[in-house]
């Protein structure tokens, strides 16, 4: 059961999030695909299995009434008791906090079309962690008549039903917060990624162009801009007080990117922006490398039911 919170508190979901448990999902679905394409042809065509559950938790910081949701880690399921493995998340946990240490779990994420009745024992089961822990719930099937992500969150109210007091759903309002790291690397990505049959190193090449033909043309444009006030200081041009306030302005922002706290906060974004990019290029990688041991493994198996006595390495 689930309802509209009230709790008036402001969630700001990053990109990093949406992408983990896709991708999650879709690692999950492609391994249990394949395991059942093996059973199957053994067994006999059955019918469909159900689509895969992922779980996982979610991390950030809560500033006052805004909590902001950074990334997310896998966990594992025990669907026979419908509990998750606490010491892989106590371990999880430690290792996460070594490396973001001002991030907490604010809750656990999902995969379905909406919430179950035994997604409340798992969100029972994290209020020793987060008093008030988040329910972000992703639903992979397409819809293509929809335009909302298909993301929901959902805070735990506690409701008198029937006078008895229980814990529900509540299903709250976000928005999509994004860093500068974030809209460079998801940017990146989509230019590598191949549209029209070419190679990756084609797309790579033709976005080195593009950014190079902008850097040329804004470096055009202040030569031009430099040209005109040296002639007006000469007094070869009349002088134009609102262009001379908008150059003013500009400059006045010079010394800003000049101090120590800017250097550091510009290594950060950037060695921040390196790191998705590094972690999009394995991903690319190990996704490449998946359809290739996929490969090897029909081509092995096809040749063992042919009695074929060459082992594969």
């Amino acid at each position: 059961m689930a309802s509209s919170s009230s709790s008036g508190l402001t969630f700001k979901l990053h990109p990093l999030v949406l992408l983990n448990i896709s991708d999650h999902y879709t690692r999950v679905k492609s391994q249990a695909t394949g395991a059942d394409a093996g059973a199957g042809s053994s067994a006999g065509a059955d019918s469909p299995p159900p689509p895969p559950r992922v779980f996982g938790c979610v991390i950030g910081v809560q500033r006052g009434r805004t909590v902001e949701i950074f990334n997310s880690f896998e966990l594992l399921y025990d669907p026979s008791t419908h509990s998750l493995d606490r010491a892989f998340l106590e371990k999880k946990q430690e290792l996460y906090k070594k490396v973001f240490p001002n991030f907490y779990i604010l809750g656990w994420y999902s995969t379905g079309s909406d919430a179950q009745e035994s997604d409340m024992n798992i969100h029972r089961a994290l209020m020793d962690i987060n008093e008030s822990p988040l329910y972000v719930l992703l639903n992979p099937s397409i819809n293509h008549a929809q335009k909302d992500l298909p993301i929901t969150i959902y805070e735990s109210e506690l409701h008198i039903i029937d006078g008895i007091p229980q814990l529900i759903f509540a299903q709250a309002s976000y928005t999509i917060e994004t860093v500068e790291a974030e809209r460079i690397s998801v940017d990146h990505v989509a230019h590598l990624k191949p549209s029209d049959g070419g190679s990756a190193a084609t797309q790579l090449a033709a976005h080195l162009t593009g950014t190079h033909s902008a850097i040329k043309m804004l470096n055009s444009r202040i030569r031009v801009l430099h040209h005109y006030l040296l002639a007006m200081q000469k007094g070869e041009i009349p002088r134009e007080n609102s262009l001379l306030r908008q150059v003013s302005s500009l400059l006045r922002r010079l010394p800003t990117i000049e101090s120590e706290r800017f250097r550091d906060d510009f290594l950060m974004e950037y060695n921040d922006t390196l790191l998705v990019s590094y972690l999009a290029m394995f991903t690319n990688c190990s996704s490449t490398m998946n359809e290739l041991v996929d490969k090897f493994n029909t081509a092995y198996e096809r040749h063992s039911r042919r009695g074929g006595r060459t082992s594969f390495i």
